[in-house]
């Protein structure tokens, strides 16, 4: 609830600025906790908000930890981490003494939104000035929603390629892929990822919309939720199979886990095609038993799919 460019600080929660010295800081934090506590008519929601908040920036080495830019640059892209099959691909970082084999990964995650995002904070902070650290936390919280919207989303396509990664050599995915069909589409229309594994082929959406989500008549809906995304993620991933002649299991749509009642909300079918919402820790479940409703594949179409993946695909 506190690493996303969209939701409020820990310093935020405390309703103190980042650079109050350590005995304000105590004391807002004693009064939030007076003022959310459950048994003086306050909501068990905010207090605990507000005794994570204290977890972040409560003692001198958690709150030098933060200010860094916690949530911002601890997971920056590994752009040199590939497979000799793809040397363009991407993998997140590993422990030199993790030698599991990692899913066939294709593209790079999150890649599209980090440039527009670099591109529009230098735009907004001026030409000519220095932009020592794009990614300093102050510097985020501070930018206009839309671009603090393009870094978060950027995040959360991040943090699915490292789940995806994780599930082992029988899947593939390929990241950041190309989906504008006809003319007249919008040229930058993308599929977050294609995963391809067992339990089927997946069009996957990774958002976070910086707050609570729910389900409405087969559609997100949220302070933040804009249009119709599991509609758009369908119609992509409609271009993606007329032009690789293959046919799609289901859509996934991934949330931070907090953001949802429940792990995993079953959509059911959306223009025909089954679809599961989940939080971003039940997704390893998801891929690895499939969702309800996805018509099974055979070893043989898993070839043939990824075979005509390889040819077929763009990257944006």
């Amino acid at each position: 609830m506190f690493d996303s460019p969209l939701s409020t600080s820990a310093y935020g929660v405390l309703g103190v600025e980042p650079d109050v010295d350590d005995e304000q800081l105590r004391r807002a934090y004693r009064q939030r906790l007076r003022a959310t506590h459950p048994d003086t008519g306050g909501d068990a929601a905010s207090f605990g908000r507000v005794q994570r908040a204290w977890d972040l920036v409560g003692t001198p080495a958690a709150r030098e930890a933060y200010d860094r830019g916690h949530g911002f640059t601890n997971h920056a892209p590994d752009p040199g981490a590939g497979t000799d099959d793809d040397p363009s691909g991407w993998r997140p970082a590993r422990a030199s003494a993790d030698t599991r084999p990692r899913a066939r990964s294709h593209g790079q995650p999150g890649g599209w939104r980090r440039e527009r995002y670099l591109t529009l904070m230098r735009e907004w902070v001026g030409r000519g000035i220095p932009l020592e650290d794009p990614y300093a936390p102050a510097l985020v919280r501070s930018a206009p929603h839309e671009i603090r919207r393009l870094l978060a989303d950027a995040l959360a396509e991040e943090a699915t390629a490292r789940v995806v990664a994780d599930l082992g050599m029988g899947f593939a995915v390929w990241h950041d892929v190309a989906a504008s069909g006809r003319r007249g589409d919008d040229p930058d229309a993308k599929l977050d990822h294609i995963v391809l594994g067992p339990s089927g082929l997946y069009g996957v959406l990774s958002e976070d919309f910086g707050g609570p989500v729910s389900l409405r008549r087969g559609e997100l809906q949220g302070e933040d939720v804009a249009g119709a995304p599991i509609g758009d993620l369908i119609g992509r991933m409609r271009v993606v199979s007329r032009a690789a002649g293959v046919r799609f299991s289901g859509a996934i749509v991934v949330l931070p886990d907090d953001d949802l009642p429940q792990a995993i909300l079953d959509v059911g079918r959306v223009r025909g095609l089954p679809v599961v919402v989940c939080g971003r820790v039940a997704l390893a479940t998801v891929l690895r038993r499939g969702i309800p409703g996805a018509r099974d594949m055979g070893g043989n179409e898993v070839f043939d799919v990824r075979t005509r993946l390889q040819q077929t695909v763009r990257f944006v």
